[in-house]
């Protein structure tokens, strides 16, 4: 690798029609590419009602998980084998087809047959396009932050980028509104039967489009600058990752870049959205309205950290957000808690549930991917403390101890029939625990009635705080990770980290966070699992990581 220098200042000039036409098209292509990936978390309940056979309320869970789970498993093997790809054929056509791939993944779930009508073949060809959707975005974030970086001019490669950082988030939002728009619109029956296909289909239309505007894209001037004089990597693996100098940028990058913007992604927006539906019991479309708000609202300052960044830097930017989002995350969640559901919050201080057993009968209750079967009594009712969003305090007995639960002092006779530990949710409900539907519990499954609530509106400001978290975390990470590598591997170089970080450290939150609840019987600890990563990523990313906003990135390679 050469010695990378800084560009000489030029004065920024107005975005060219050409420049404008980079940034719509890669920027559409990848919100199209998200939504379509989104579509599988949203649409959960309805994919698993149609592919999983019986009345398994687990095994469904279980199987959605799952699949979900797939599409982020396998996002950094689609970096490897994409971002290969595109620095030995160049940007455009790589991008090209990852969003064909995604789009007939996509496409085909919205045709797929249930398991009435054929079997086990249904949940395995789910998983399978969930698995090329993985792979397909693995390839086409790095790509196209790439393809418009090298497009940029010096000195506004982080307000250029920032656009493809908004597309997530519109991809989400645009995922919800679809969603939103066909249940209001049609009879839960019909949408249960068969409108949920109608998103999974219409993405035929948005990969028409995108394909379109998309081939009247030129190759990007650095790659092909790159391939005129002969200098494209050979081996663009062996070279970005078995050289040392250039593996220890990618591991920098990971710990002290994207772990920590990934959490906080994750956390604002798909954590915030678990955290309303299933621990505080708000109904999904009260929750999506609130979460949709807020995205609404916050989604600009992408692009206003991605200009930042280019005055002050990229690398005060993302760890200010995540140091912020590291020391707030408790007392925002807390409040969202409070006016979202305040008598749960209400019983977690007056209700005082206590479980008694021996240790040797209660087991970790870690399960990130959801696919552990829990059979012991200890553990069992912990999940379903957890479940109902209880909090319990597990105290060791002697050897031998039977299993004891007590709610305020007074033990509840657990029968032989009850396998769950129902009655124990049902002694804790009687003693102040608000049950699922609650009159107190936030409902407003309407615009209207969201815009004219001030506890909705409260709760649309402590979402919009953690989005804003986001667009300091996220609004950056392109432009440093596109400056961090040469062009002979930027590709790959920056595709994996970014994945790793974003595929595994922020898509396992959810269901991680849920199992550390699960294990300590306080449905605020899950937060410490991006509370630590975060940190982590302030501590690493101070030491270690580079400041790249003034590299010459046309003439490293």
């Amino acid at each position: 690798m050469s010695v990378t220098t800084a560009a000489p200042a030029r004065k920024a000039a107005p975005m060219t029609r050409e420049e404008r036409k980079v940034i719509i098209a890669s920027s559409a292509g990848t919100v199209f590419e998200w939504y379509d990936f989104y579509l599988a978390g949203s649409l959960a309940a309805n994919i698993a009602a149609t592919f999983v056979p019986g009345t398994n309320d687990t095994a469904k869970f279980i199987f959605v998980l799952f699949g979900f789970a797939a599409g982020f498993a396998v996002r950094p093997f689609g970096a490897l084998v994409f971002g290969r790809l595109g620095d030995l054929i160049g940007r455009k056509y790589t991008f090209l087809v990852t969003m064909t791939l995604m789009g007939i993944a996509t496409f085909m779930v919205g045709l797929l047959p249930s398991y009435e009508s054929i079997g086990y073949a249904a949940p395995v060809i789910f998983i399978i396009c969930r698995l090329l959707q993985g792979l397909a975005l693995g390839g086409e974030y790095g790509g196209a932050a790439t393809y418009v970086a090298e497009h940029a001019p010096h000195g506004r490669r982080g307000f250029y980028t920032s656009w493809i950082q908004t597309t997530a988030t519109v991809g989400l939002f645009l995922s919800l509104l679809v969603i939103l728009s066909l249940r209001l619109s049609m009879t839960p029956e019909d949408f249960n039967a068969w409108g949920w296909r109608i998103p999974f289909l219409l993405s035929i239309i948005l990969l028409a489009f995108s394909v379109w505007i998309r081939l009247s894209l030129n190759e990007s001037p650095a790659f092909q600058k790159m391939k005129e004089e002969g200098r494209r990597s050979k081996a663009p693996l062996t070279e970005a990752f078995g050289r040392w100098e250039n593996a220890k940028i990618a591991l920098i990058a990971l710990l002290g870049g994207t772990a920590g913007q990934a959490v906080v992604w994750y956390c604002g927006q798909f954590y915030a959205l678990f955290f309303l539906t299933q621990t505080l019991k708000v109904d999904g479309t009260t929750a999506n309205l609130l979460i949709a708000f807020s995205l609404l609202i916050g989604t600009p300052f992408f692009v206003f950290f991605g200009w930042l960044s280019d005055k002050i830097g990229r690398k005060p930017i993302l760890l200010a957000g995540c140091l912020i989002a590291a020391m707030t995350y408790f007392p925002l969640f807390e409040n969202i808690a409070r006016i979202a559901n305040p008598k749960l919050i209400e019983a977690t201080e007056t209700v005082k549930i206590d479980i008694t057993a021996d240790p040797a009968t209660c087991g970790t209750l870690f399960d990130p991917v959801g696919v552990r079967v829990f059979t012991r009594p200890c553990d069992v009712l912990r999940r379903t403390l957890a479940t109902n969003s209880m909090h319990y305090e597990l105290k060791p007995g002697a050897e031998g101890t039977p299993l004891v639960a007590t709610v305020n002092g007074t033990e509840v006779v657990i029968p032989d029939t009850d396998k769950t530990g129902a009655s124990v949710v049902a002694a804790a409900q009687g003693a102040g625990y608000p049950k699922a539907g609650d009159a107190s519990i936030l409902k407003q499954p309407s615009v209207s009635g969201v815009l004219t609530d001030p506890r909705a509106l409260s709760v649309i400001g402590l979402l919009f705080i953690l989005v804003l978290y986001v667009t300091m975390v996220y609004g950056p990470i392109a432009a440093l990770l596109v400056e961090l590598f040469p062009t002979r591997i930027r590709y790959t170089g920056m595709s994996l980290p970014y994945h790793i970080g974003n595929g595994w450290f922020g898509g396992f939150l959810p269901p991680t966070a849920f199992a550390i609840v699960a294990a300590t019987g306080n449905i605020f600890s899950g937060l410490w699992y991006p509370i630590i990563i975060a940190l982590m990523t302030v501590v690493i990313g101070l030491i270690f990581l580079p400041e790249t906003k003034n590299r010459d990135i046309d003439n490293w390679h």
